[in-house]
C-alpha cells in the first residue's frame, strides 16, 4: 500500500533517484573509467519512446535518413516511416554468425550525409547474437559522418556479464545504448526504457519528452527491482532461463524437422530453422513449412512462437522464446506433433508469408 501513497501527486518529471540506481547498477568500469551519473539519461515509456524521440531530435522528416542492419527489430523502421524518414540497410553477415560489418555500413554514411542515424541491435532481434565492440567502435570513428549511433540491448541481461555498452557513453558522445525492463527485469507490463549517452544528448531528449512521461508508479516499481533482494531475483530467474536455453539447444536437434540454429545464444530466443521434411530423408528450409508450423503450434496447441522466415538470413526459421521449465516441456512435446502434422499434410500450407511476416514485425 505504501506504493499507493502519494498518487495525488503529479509525478516527479525528473526522476534522479530512478536514474541514480540505474547508473549505480551499470557503472561496471568495463569499458570506460568515467563513472555514469543521471544527467547521462533518459527514461521512458519502454525503449520505443526514446526510438522515437531519437529520430525527432536529430532528423528532419522528408529529408534525413536511418540506417539499420537487418534482420533486426521492426520498431527501427515503423517508427522512420512515422517521421518520414527514409530507412537504408545494410545487412548482417548471415556467413558469420550476423555479425556487423562496420566497413559496409560506413561506406554508405559516406555516400549520403543525410543519414543521421544508425541503429544496431545487441544482442540482435532475432539472431540472438552480441555485436563486437571493435565492430561498434570502427562506425563511431567514421572520419565524416556526423551522426548518432544507437545500441539497443533490450536483450543484454541475458547475455554474459560485462557485455553492455551502457559506460560506454561517457567516451563516445554520439553513441547512445537504450535498455528496458521488460526483459531480463521481466517488468514489460510498467513500460520503463532508458537511454545511456551524452549529458548533452541526454538533454535534448530530455527536453523533447512530455513533462510527467513516466508515472509514479512505474518509477516505484523499477526502483523497487533494483534493490539488492531484487536484484537477487531476477538473476535467479535468469540463471533458470539460461538453463533452459541450453535444455532447448541439448534437445531440439533430437527432433526430426528441426535443422540449425542460426545467431548466437546470448538472448533469451533461439532462431532455428524448419525444414520441409526430416533430417535424414534430405529436408531442407522451408518457409512454407516454417509458417505452417507457426500457425499450428498457435492455433492447435497454444504455443505462441516469431515466424522470421522473409528476414535476410533467416529462410525456414523460427524464433523460439525461451520459458518456465513446464513451458519448455509443452513446446518441446507440440512442436514435434505439429510437425509430424505437416509432414502427413494435415496442416495448411496456404497461408500468406508476407501477412504473417507483417504480423510478426513490431513484436519484441
Amino acid at each position: 500500500m505504501k506504493l499507493l501513497l502519494g498518487l495525488n501527486r503529479y509525478p516527479d518529471p525528473h526522476q534522479i533517484e530512478l536514474k541514480q540506481m540505474l547508473c549505480s547498477l551499470r557503472n561496471n568500469h568495463t569499458y570506460a573509467s568515467i563513472t555514469l551519473r543521471p544527467e547521462n539519461l533518459f527514461v521512458g515509456v519502454g525503449s520505443d519512446e526514446a526510438i522515437d524521440a531519437i529520430l525527432r531530435c536529430f532528423c528532419i522528416p522528408g529529408r534525413d535518413k536511418i540506417l539499420t542492419c537487418p534482420p533486426t527489430y521492426g520498431m527501427y523502421a515503423v517508427s522512420a516511416h512515422v517521421n518520414d524518414l527514409e530507412v537504408v540497410k545494410v545487412a548482417l553477415d548471415v556467413s558469420n554468425a550476423f555479425s556487423l560489418q562496420p566497413d559496409a555500413v560506413n561506406e554508405k554514411l559516406a555516400q549520403d550525409p543525410h543519414i543521421k542515424v544508425v541503429y544496431v541491435c545487441s544482442p540482435g532481434n532475432p539472431t540472438g547474437s552480441l555485436i563486437s565492440k571493435p565492430a561498434i567502435q570502427k562506425i563511431l570513428e567514421h572520419p565524416k559522418w556526423n551522426g548518432v549511433v544507437v545500441v539497443d540491448e533490450a536483450y543484454i541481461d541475458f547475455a554474459p556479464e560485462g557485455s553492455s555498452l551502457a559506460s560506454w557513453v561517457t567516451e563516445w558522445p554520439n553513441l547512445i545504448v537504450l535498455q528496458t525492463f521488460s526483459k531480463g527485469f521481466g517488468l514489460a507490463g510498467i513500460r520503463l526504457g532508458t537511454a545511456f549517452t551524452s549529458p548533452e544528448i541526454a538533454a535534448l531528449l530530455n527536453n523533447l519528452k512530455a513533462p510527467y512521461n513516466i508515472s509514479t508508479i512505474s518509477s516505484a516499481l523499477a526502483c523497487q527491482a533494483m534493490q539488492p533482494e531484487s536484484l537477487d531475483v531476477m538473476r535467479s530467474n535468469r540463471s533458470r532461463i539460461v538453463k533452459q536455453r541450453e535444455r532447448m539447444l541439448a534437445e531440439l536437434p533430437k527432433i526430426p524437422g528441426i535443422g540449425r540454429f542460426l545467431g548466437g545464444t546470448e538472448s533469451n530466443f533461439l532462431l532455428m530453422e524448419i525444414l520441409d521434411k526430416p533430417r535424414n530423408r534430405g529436408g531442407s528450409p522451408n518457409n512454407k513449412t516454417a509458417l505452417a508450423v507457426y500457425e499450428g503450434l498457435a492455433e492447435n496447441k497454444g504455443v505462441v512462437v516469431r515466424f522470421r522466415g522473409n528476414e535476410p538470413g533467416c529462410y525456414g526459421c523460427l524464433r523460439i522464446t525461451v520459458g518456465r521449465e513446464d513451458e519448455v516441456d509443452k513446446f518441446l512435446k507440440e512442436i514435434g506433433s505439429v510437425l509430424e502434422e505437416a509432414y502427413r499434410g494435415r496442416l495448411d500450407m496456404s497461408s500468406g508469408i508476407e501477412e504473417a511476416q507483417a504480423a510478426n514485425a513490431i513484436v519484441a
